[in-house]
C-alpha cells in the first residue's frame, strides 16, 4: 500500500479508501466487516462513511452503514483506522432530523453525536460536509444559475460549530465534499480571517468518464494543500466494462437500481468502449487502469473504492500496484478529447 499526507495534518493516508456506500442495502453487515478485514490486512487505513448511507437512501436503512462499521470498530485498536464520516447538507429528508437538514449548529451537532453512537467512537478523524447548504451545482448538476432568493447558512457559521467540535475532542479534521471552487476557497478564506478550522480535503467525483475537477478545483487542490478524496473513480463500476452493450449483470448496482444514470448515457458508454478495448490491448484488466489512472493523479490524497464481492475488493486494491505506461497514458488522452467528460 501506498501512503499520502491529508491536507496539513499529521495523517498519512492510504491511496485506497474503503467506500461503504453499499452495506446495508448491497451488502450484510457480516458482508461488511469481511471486507474491512481485507482491506486492513492490505494496508488501507482509511475508511469512508456518511450519516446517509447506504444509498439509495432509505427510511429503513438511514445509518445502517455506521452502524455496521461500528459493531466492527469495537474489536479493533481505534487509533490504527482513520474514519472519516459527513453530515448531510440541505436537504429534506422526512426522516432525519424532523425532515430539515441545514448545515447550522442544531443540525451538525445532533447528526454527529448520532454518528458517533452508532460507530461507537468518541471521535472520527474527517468530518466532511456530504455537500453545500447553498443553491449551486454538484451531483452532475451545470449551468449555474444564481438564485436570489436562497439564503444559505453563512460558511462561517458552519466553520464556527466545526470549530467547538473539534475543540471539544469530537472532530479531529474537517472536509468539504461535492464542493466548487468558489466555495472551497472560501472555507479557507474564512478559516484564515476567523481562526476556524482548515478544511484539509475535498471529496468529488473524479474518474475517466468525468475529469471536470482538473478545470478549476486541481488548482486549488495543489497551491492549499486540499486535496482529492476521489469518489466513483469507477463510474459505479461502468469502467469495469461489465454494462457495455446493454448487459446487466446479478446484483450489479445498475441493475439493482435504475435510478443511477449519471455514468449510463450514450456518450459514456462509447468512451467506456474505447477505455476498455485500450486496456485490453495492453493486457490490463479495464478497472484497474481506471483505477491506476486515478491514483495516479498529482492533486489526489485518495481513491475511494467501493465493492459487493470480495474479489472486486481484492482487485480494486492492486491497482496501487499498476503503473501505466506512457503509451497507454497518451492513448488515455486521446480518448479524452473525442469523448470529454460524458458523465460531469
Amino acid at each position: 500500500m501506498h501512503y499520502r499526507r491529508l491536507g496539513r495534518t499529521d495523517l498519512d493516508v492510504s491511496l485506497i479508501c474503503l467506500g461503504t456506500m453499499t452495506w446495508g442495502e448491497q451488502n450484510t453487515e457480516a458482508e461488511a466487516h469481511q471486507q474491512l478485514d481485507v482491506a486492513m490486512a492490505a494496508g488501507v487505513n482509511f475508511i469512508d462513511v456518511a450519516e446517509m448511507y447506504p444509498v439509495p437512501p432509505r427510511a429503513e436503512t438511514y445509518g445502517a452503514t455506521e452502524k455496521y462499521i461500528g459493531t466492527w470498530l469495537r474489536r479493533q485498536q481505534r487509533e490504527n483506522v482513520i474514519l472519516a464520516t459527513k453530515v448531510i447538507g440541505r436537504a429534506d429528508f422526512s426522516y432525519v432530523r424532523e425532515g430539515i437538514q441545514r448545515l447550522d449548529r442544531k443540525n451538525i451537532e445532533a447528526a454527529l453525536n448520532a454518528s458517533l453512537q452508532r460507530l461507537q467512537t468518541d471521535y472520527v478523524d474527517l468530518y466532511q460536509l456530504h455537500w453545500p447548504d447553498r443553491n449551486t451545482n454538484y451531483f452532475g448538476k451545470l449551468g449555474y444559475e444564481h438564485d436570489p432568493d436562497d439564503v444559505p447558512i453563512s460558511i462561517a457559521e458552519t466553520l464556527m460549530v466545526l470549530g467547538d467540535l473539534v475543540a471539544a475532542g469530537k472532530v479531529r479534521y474537517v472536509g468539504l465534499s461535492n464542493e466548487s471552487p468558489w466555495g472551497t476557497m472560501t472555507f479557507l478564506r474564512t478559516a484564515e480571517r476567523l481562526g476556524l478550522p482548515r478544511v484539509v480535503s475535498i471529496q468529488n467525483p473524479y474518474c475517466l468518464l468525468n475529469r471536470t475537477f482538473e478545470v478549476g478545483l486541481a488548482e486549488v487542490a495543489h497551491h492549499e494543500d486540499v486535496g482529492l478524496l476521489a469518489y466513483s473513480p469507477l463510474g459505479f463500476g461502468v469502467l469495469s466494462g461489465k454494462y457495455l452493450n446493454g448487459a446487466r449483470p446479478a446484483g450489479a448496482r445498475l441493475t439493482s437500481f435504475a435510478r443511477f444514470t449519471r455514468y449510463n448515457n450514450a456518450e459514456a458508454a462509447a468512451a467506456t468502449q474505447q477505455y476498455v478495448e485500450l486496456a485490453r490491448q495492453y493486457h490490463l484488466d479495464p478497472a484497474q487502469m481506471a483505477l491506476a489512472y486515478v491514483n495516479s493523479r498529482s492533486f489526489l490524497t485518495s481513491t475511494i473504492i467501493g465493492a459487493t464481492r470480495l474479489e472486486q475488493l481484492r482487485s480494486n486494491i492492486a491497482s496501487v500496484d499498476v503503473t501505466l505506461s506512457p503509451d497507454v497514458m497518451s492513448a488515455i488522452e486521446t480518448i479524452h478529447q473525442k469523448h470529454p467528460n460524458p458523465a460531469p
